[in-house]
């Protein structure tokens, strides 16, 4: 369901740090939302061997988002910040983008047009 993709080493010979992409479903909302989050933290959860990065919410597949999906990507990003970044990908033309840049997540978290954007994107906003 997910994928963990490793960045090659920097010169400075410090070893990648992990970047993780969490796939959002289909639809966010009520009934869902708040199951979203505890499979979230426990991905995100220090392991040996992998060192913090950047988590990447993909809302590309998210076809209806509420104020439930608003509040779970603020909850996430609170409770990460600031040991790990968070960054979003939707679709510029999805709803889930169009609900980002009403509620004004945008301003707070970074949001990419596409994955392999986000995913290389580095971890400093």
């Amino acid at each position: 369901m997910t994928a963990v993709t490793f960045l090659p080493e920097s010169s400075g010979g410090h070893p990648p740090a992990a970047h993780i992409r969490f796939p959002f479903p289909p639809e966010v909302d009520v009934s869902n939302a708040d199951r979203l989050l505890p499979l979230i933290m426990d991905r995100v959860r220090p392991r040996p061997g992998r060192p913090a990065g950047l988590l990447v919410l993909d809302l590309t597949a998210t076809e209806f988002m509420d104020s439930q999906g608003v509040r779970l990507i603020n909850e996430v990003h609170r409770l990460l910040r600031p040991r790990t970044p968070v960054h979003v990908v939707a679709r510029p033309e999805s709803l889930a983008s169009r609900v980002l840049e009403l509620t004004g997540v945008r301003r707070d978290i970074p949001v990419y047009d596409n994955l392999p954007e986000a995913m290389a994107a580095q971890g400093l906003a």
